[in-house]
């Protein structure tokens, strides 16, 4: 394998003999919330593997929160701010379709696509396995493209120059990008610690919203397509029931759900209030939460991520593959359900029969358990 040289590991950062040695590695994963949460224990184990190597992320700007504060330098020294990556490179795909021959698209890419091939890194890792991430790999000037031999689309296999085998189909999409990452550079076989950026006002907003004391659960009514979503009248009932046992709802909205909330909000009949948060916010807020019910929706994957305790309610998507990982969590699932990633409008018929009293039982059981438990402190 053909690689460049070495130049900035120093004699602290030595490795086996016979390790691949990369000064700088660029990930690809462009979005959703969901699958790039689901990459970061891999790129976790990257980094603490190897510390001193340069790891940049390309990544949709819509998602940039992920990896760093919105006022936070994209370079440089890494921090509280930027914990994980030395370098964030944004783009904004779903602008560039929506103005294909504009010129400010046309400027916005190639600004863009010079600031990455500047880098000059060393070798890239799509893990998205889709066809605009892999050209954009590919587009990244680094030598070596790694790509799963078997991507989500077949056709992003042309752009990768080593192709990686992979006997994990069947498994959490987590251990997926993990055996990605250990096929191609040794790993711990422990688990690295997940780290989200911490925004100080983001942090302080939250801490005044939460500044009466009362305790409170995340409901998340909102889901990628209707299938996938629990009425937001039965999540209203859910709050109307944990209130009494003195536990808040705060319900959780992106853009375009602010009808599911208000429906919450109303059912909840003063037991829900709903809240709509950046990203930054998101995970302040979700760091204070004692427990999280959704969907298989980005924010639950935020939730486990940070071992916030989760009650999951699934439908058409599988949760062996794509259910809350890493957490204390209960999965409710009808057994009627069938995988199906057909985007229906509609909740699922199995979604449908997972009653109100399923979700307080499992939400009970898990705070029993919780309560117990000594809280971490918020970072700072």
């Amino acid at each position: 394998m053909a690689m460049r040289a070495a130049t900035s590991m120093t004699d602290s950062c030595s490795l086996p003999a016979g390790t691949p040695r990369f000064d700088s590695l660029l990930i690809v994963r462009l979005s959703a919330m969901g699958d790039i949460i689901h990459t970061l224990p891999a790129v976790a184990a990257l980094r603490q593997a190897f510390p001193c190597a340069t790891l940049g992320w390309l990544i949709e700007e819509r998602w940039a929160e992920l990896l760093c504060t919105l006022r936070y330098p994209r370079s440089g020294r890494r921090s509280a701010q930027r914990p994980l990556v030395d370098r964030v490179h944004s783009v904004n795909t779903a602008e560039w379709r929506r103005a294909p021959f504009s010129f400010n698209t046309w400027q916005q890419m190639a600004v863009g696509l010079s600031q990455l091939r500047g880098i000059q890194y060393d070798a890239v890792i799509d893990f998205q396995g889709a066809v605009r991430s892999a050209l954009l790999a590919r587009w990244s000037g680094a030598p070596i493209v790694f790509g799963s031999a078997q991507p989500r689309e077949n056709a992003a296999s042309m752009f990768y120059t080593r192709k990686v085998l992979l006997k994990t189909n069947g498994t959490h999409v987590v251990q997926q990008a993990l055996a990605l990452a250990g096929a191609i550079l040794p790993i711990p076989a422990v688990e690295a610690q997940v780290e989200f950026p911490v925004d100080p006002d983001a942090t302080n907003k939250i801490a005044g919203l939460a500044a009466d004391g009362n305790d409170f659960v995340i409901l998340n009514p909102g889901a990628g397509w209707g299938a996938k979503r629990w009425p937001p009248e039965r999540y209203g009932q859910v709050a109307r029931e944990l209130a009494k046992d003195g536990l808040c709802s705060l319900v959780n909205y992106g853009p375009g759900e602010e009808e599911l909330a208000v429906a919450v909000e109303a059912a909840g009949e003063g037991a829900a209030q709903k809240i709509s948060c950046s990203v930054s916010e998101l995970i302040a807020l979700t760091r204070r939460a004692h427990l999280f019910i959704g969907g298989d929706t980005g924010p639950m994957h935020l939730a486990a991520a940070l071992k916030i305790p989760v009650v999951a309610i699934f439908g058409p998507t599988n949760p062996a593959r794509n259910g809350p990982f890493g957490t204390r969590s209960i999965v409710l699932r009808s057994a009627s359900s069938m995988t199906d990633h057909t985007r229906h409008r509609e909740p699922e018929q199995g979604l449908l029969e997972i009653t109100v009293g399923e979700v307080v039982a499992a939400t009970q059981k898990l705070l029993q358990n919780h309560i117990a438990e000594p809280r971490l402190p918020s970072p700072k």
